[in-house]
């Protein structure tokens, strides 16, 4: 059985992720260890808070340019929420900060795009539309089902690698994915029966 690492680098809820990826059948363990990441057969990225503290802590450990190795030699690798964020090439939160640069495109800020009304962060469940219908980690999916998000900001200018998008006073980038690189915007191990089926299947990549 293939083993996933969710890589530990301070930020995230990494337990759950674990939880959710044991019920599925999948064998996963939490590591920050750069040997024990290059030694797992597929990667996960998590992340909540914000983008500058993240990408600053991956720098620090060296993560960064591992995640970015692992990727470059065809390892399967999924960000999630904030985790997915980091693996496009800047974000304008609170200023312009680099990231991973695997999926081409910037992270804004959704009160630039939504109605006034509408409360941020977008918070709760809400429609995937699929863009990319043969998306390996969709191959459970139809289109139309709920997940579950927490989020100020989200992807752009990514419109040749976006694999789902979802709506919310505006199109949002809900998911993306670029050869063995995937991101879901959405919290997979928060989003019930769906959210296992995308994990189910991106452990079977």
């Amino acid at each position: 059985m293939s083993t996933i690492a969710i890589i530990d680098y301070g930020v995230g809820n990494l337990f759950s992720l674990a939880s959710s990826l044991k019920a599925v059948g999948a064998k996963a363990i939490v590591t920050g260890d750069p040997d024990e990441i290059k030694k797992s057969d597929k990667l996960i990225l998590p992340g909540v808070g914000a983008f500058e503290d993240a990408a600053k802590k991956l720098k620090t450990t060296g993560l960064d340019e591992i995640i970015k190795e692992e990727a470059a030699s065809g390892k399967p690798l999924m960000g999630i929420c904030l985790g997915m964020q980091l693996l496009f090439e800047r974000s304008y939160e609170f200023g312009v900060f680099e990231g991973l640069g695997l999926i081409e495109g910037s992270i804004v800020p959704i009160a630039d795009h939504a109605p006034a009304e509408l409360k941020i962060p977008h918070i709760g469940w809400n429609k995937l539309e699929l863009k990319k219908q043969d998306c390996p980690i969709f191959k459970y999916l139809s289109g139309g089902e709920f997940v579950y998000f927490v989020h100020s900001f989200f992807g752009t200018d990514c419109e040749a690698d976006t694999a789902a998008t979802t709506e919310y006073g505006c199109v949002l980038t809900a998911a993306v994915a670029k050869k063995n690189v995937y991101g879901c915007q959405f919290h997979p191990e928060k989003s019930g029966e769906v959210g296992l089926k995308i994990l189910k299947a991106f452990s079977e990549i």
